[in-house]
């Protein structure tokens, strides 16, 4: 399926673009976060209220879905979209990431990947034809091709290997992809170094894929390295097709890969912090379940105008936090995917208005972040 992307507006300072694709189950504005709906859920959150912060595409987990409730099934009931009663595009990644991380659970070749589930310890096999099946019986708009995603750091010779195994994987997913409406997306892999993410490029170009994905980035690296890998990598994708960053999701990153002219992104962030008890606002993660909130009866964030801010206080959200009650965590993942939501959409305005750069700069100026985030990134 061909996406037919389009940019409607570049900035004029960098690479920032501001953009549309169609799927069968609806167009996407482009810059776009893509809340993580691993087991057919936005934990804690409803497909409605998905829908009433504005997110027009989630992710969804082969892997998890492959082993619980099993593709037959969501197929049985129609497909994945009837199944979890969402009517919009679903992008389904190809369980590679999952797999891999694993460790002494799965073995590896070139023919695919052998692994025990983390549910029973039950053995299966997964090979880049058996991805493409199972995400054909899910029925996602968008599909990913099973790649190797290699930890940080790691050593050049294992990277290379990785890499040659990624390409290949990706020639055979294409060959056997053969569903009109749903697209099918190659990944970017080679860990950080330059001569592999260049070869990785020019592999995937003559496979002719309909989008492209950057893997192997936000797995602890230094951010500082995944903003050279991205200044490197990008330019050499096709203008005309999606580009999409893989697991990231903190507001600095979004910023800074839009920058790059990344069009989609996707973490299990906002919902992992928000049920630890942290939120997003204006001036940097605020963790609510602190003490020094049991009398706050402020907003998570005056500069917020979501439902949550509207009507509930911080004193009230650390009560139901402390006290246990899935309210606490339905309202701090709301808050929090709202939010990213939202900066999207701010920062799909910038670009139009071609203040982009201007307007980064207003929002990191007031967002403090931690120091352990400006170190390193971990958005899988």
């Amino acid at each position: 399926m061909d996406l037919r992307f389009r940019e409607l507006a570049k900035s004029r300072e960098c690479n920032a673009r501001r953009g549309e694709f169609e799927t069968t189950h609806g167009f996407v504005q482009t810059p776009v976060f893509m809340p993580v709906g691993t087991q057919a859920t936005v934990k804690t959150m409803t497909p409605e209220e998905i829908h009433e912060i504005g997110a027009e595409i989630i992710l969804s987990n082969t892997y998890h879905l492959y082993l619980r409730p099993g593709a037959d099934l969501i197929a049985e009931a129609g497909g994945l979209h009837k199944f979890m009663h969402w009517d919009g595009p679903i992008l389904t990644d190809s369980g590679g990431f999952q797999i891999f991380s694993l460790g002494n659970l799965r073995e590896i070749t070139d023919d695919g990947a052998y692994f025990r589930s983390h549910i029973d310890g039950s053995l299966h096999y997964f090979t880049p034809e058996k991805a493409v099946e199972v995400q054909a019986m899910l029925g996602s708009d968008i599909a990913m091709v099973l790649d190797e995603c290699t930890p940080y750091p790691i050593d050049y010779d294992y990277a290379a290997a990785a890499l040659k195994r990624t390409t290949l994987w990706a020639r055979r997913a294409k060959e056997v992809h053969q569903r009109t409406d749903q697209a099918l997306f190659g990944i970017v892999q080679g860990s950080c170094f330059d001569d592999l993410r260049l070869k990785a490029v020019e592999e995937l170009l003559q496979l002719d894929f309909p989008g492209y994905a950057i893997g192997g980035l936000s797995v602890g690296e230094p951010k500082s390295e995944m903003y050279r890998i991205l200044d490197l990598v990008v330019p050499q994708l096709p203008s005309d097709k999606p580009r999409y960053l893989m697991g990231v999701g903190s507001p600095d990153c979004l910023w800074e890969g839009v920058q790059r002219g990344i069009d989609m992104f996707d973490c299990v962030l906002p919902t992992r912090i928000a049920r630890n008890g942290t939120v997003f606002t204006h001036q940097g993660k605020l963790v609510v379940r602190n003490a020094a909130y049991a009398h706050d009866f402020r907003p998570l964030d005056s500069e917020c105008n979501c439902y949550v801010c509207q009507h509930y206080s911080r004193a009230y959200i650390r009560h139901l936090i402390k006290a246990n009650e899935v309210l606490g965590i339905r309202l701090t993942s709301y808050h929090n995917l709202y939010f990213l939501i939202n900066l999207m959409q701010e920062i799909q305005t910038a670009i139009e208005q071609d203040c982009f750069l201007s307007a980064k700069e207003a929002f990191l100026g007031k967002y403090k972040i931690l120091e352990e985030e400006e170190e390193k990134t971990s958005g899988y």
